[in-house]
């Protein structure tokens, strides 16, 4: 039960959201996939696209969420600053590249844009002065979308 200074504590909440909105994010890729496993064989071919055009539209944000915390955030030096906005493109357009070349590569390379990109903010989030549990929650979110991918990968192989 919430206490009445919970209550009034905004992190609190702000904490709270954020891992209500991951999880729920993560439903897309978690319907799909559940969907290649029980759907008819021709429609497979749908999925696959939705799971991998929406793995492009979360690896966006993620990467914008590099380029607000790299305006922000004010002792980063020129160089630094230039790094974090080229990369916060980068693996946006990679899992679009995943897309437009055969499934399996398209899924191997998404899959390591995923990686990528937490390694990434492994390494940058503290630099923002973000708290420990944003990178604790990105690596839970991670891990789900890669395993979805992993048994979508799988069931276009057993199905298709």
């Amino acid at each position: 039960m919430l206490s009445y200074k919970q209550f009034l504590n905004n992190h609190f909440f702000d904490k709270r959201l954020a891992h209500v909105l991951g999880i729920g994010a993560l439903a897309p890729f978690v319907l799909l996939s559940i969907g290649c496993w029980i759907v008819h064989p021709d429609w497979i071919g749908d999925l696959v696209r939705g799971q991998l055009s929406y793995g492009i539209a979360i690896l966006s944000f993620i990467g914008g969420i590099h380029w607000g915390a790299a305006l922000l955030t004010g002792d980063m030096s020129g160089e630094e600053t230039k790094k974090v906005l080229l990369w916060g493109v980068a693996p946006a357009i990679l899992a679009w590249v995943g897309v437009l070349i055969d499934v399996g590569l398209g899924f191997a390379l998404s899959m390591a844009c995923f990686i990528l990109a937490y390694r990434f903010d492994r390494r940058m989030y503290p630099q923002y002065h973000m708290p420990e549990w944003v990178l604790t929650l990105r690596y839970r979110l991670t891990c789900v979308v890669i395993g979805a991918q992993l048994l979508t990968l799988i069931a276009v192989n057993v199905r298709a």
